[in-house]
């Protein structure tokens, strides 16, 4: 085998996290499809808008595992979520939703959904108007 490979080996090994392993949390928010790119959940763990168990997290370094609680505050949304998996890769919406379990109060969700929607009527609205 040649030295290349035997390097390539020896990094896969290990780095597959398991069920009982921690994760770096902006890994975790990008994997778990929370924020659409892993750049933009560094800056949201570092602008302290996301807690770990109740404890504010200030770096995006912060390991993450399996039945912690994750606070996060997004832009007119508060989102509680229950870390249930970790992942590999960042994979399909479906995968990633089986990463957590939501247990954001169905008022502020139902409050988050409106706020979407009427966002999308708009865009849809502006975007006839320019027609």
């Amino acid at each position: 085998m040649s030295r290349k490979r035997d390097a390539r080996d020896k990094a896969s090994v290990g780095d597959t996290p398991g069920p009982d392993e921690s994760q770096r949390m902006d890994k975790w928010l990008w994997f778990a499809r929370v924020v659409r790119t892993r750049v933009a959940a560094a800056e949201l763990a570092a602008s302290g808008h996301v807690r770990v168990n109740g404890q504010r997290a200030s770096s995006a370094a912060k390991a993450v595992r399996p039945g912690d609680v994750l606070t996060i505050a997004l832009d007119q949304t508060v989102r509680v979520l229950k870390i249930v998996d970790t992942a590999e890769r960042r994979g399909q919406y479906d995968s990633a939703r089986q990463l957590y379990e939501d247990l954001t109060p169905s008022s502020e969700r139902d409050a988050g959904e409106q706020r979407r929607e009427a966002r999308a009527a708009w865009s849809l609205a502006r975007g006839s108007q320019r027609r």
